[in-house]
């Protein structure tokens, strides 16, 4: 622990124990700050391990039913299919706060009157399994957006946890033991030199009496 430089006065004695007040609330706020956001955060993590695990299962779905559509269509047909788009796909950014933390919302919308309308292709020369995988990326859009939310959400949460335990710590172990050591520092020099005072008094008051006996 390290003592502050300042002058042992009661006016920093009384500043002091005012600052010791105010550390040890702010590590208090801090530390009930740093757990709800560990709370949070654990709660994401757990909510994006399942959202992840129904993104990639889509994923592995979508992939087997082009990987089938491949070889029952020429590769001609099946990259004329899906040469043009058939919707446009608007994405809107905007943020929410968590825990006084600036999180991202992702929300998607299509020029298509009929959101249904997916396929860019007529269905005659195409395979049902390129339609199932079409459809399941479709289905998967929202999950996915979903996902890139709480995956940036639980990294912001985690850098916003770190910098809280940071200053916590800072409090805990440096701030306030060396409010706590400055304050007895003070405390005892202000004890010292009040025995030196009264120590002198009595002297004073010994030399005072010895006068005036004499004089007597």
């Amino acid at each position: 622990m390290a003592r502050l430089n300042v002058n042992p006065t009661r006016m920093e004695l009384t500043r002091l124990r005012a600052g010791l007040q105010v550390a040890r609330r702010g590590h208090k706020l801090l530390k009930d700050k740093n757990d709800e956001l560990m709370k949070r955060f654990l709660e994401l993590v757990r909510k994006n391990r399942e959202l992840r695990e129904k993104v990639e299962e889509m994923m592995m779905r979508a992939h087997e039913n082009f990987l089938i559509a491949r070889a029952v269509m020429s590769s001609e047909i099946l990259e004329e299919s899906l040469m043009y788009p058939k919707q446009r796909v608007a994405l809107d950014i905007s943020t929410r706060n968590l825990m006084s933390v600036n999180v991202p919302v992702l929300k998607f919308n299509t020029d298509d009157v009929d959101p249904s309308d997916i396929y860019p292709y007529g269905f005659a020369t195409t395979s049902g399994e390129l339609d199932g995988a079409i459809s399941t990326l479709s289905e998967m859009l929202p999950y996915l957006l979903e996902l890139a939310e709480m995956e940036k959400s639980a990294q912001l949460l985690a850098q916003e946890i770190e910098k809280t335990r940071r200053r916590v710590n800072a409090l805990e172990y440096v701030m306030i033991p060396n409010y706590e050591e400055t304050i007895k520092y003070i405390r005892m020099k202000l004890e010292e030199n009040e025995r030196g005072s009264l120590t002198r008094l009595m002297k004073v008051k010994d030399m005072m009496l010895k006068q005036a006996g004499y004089s007597q």
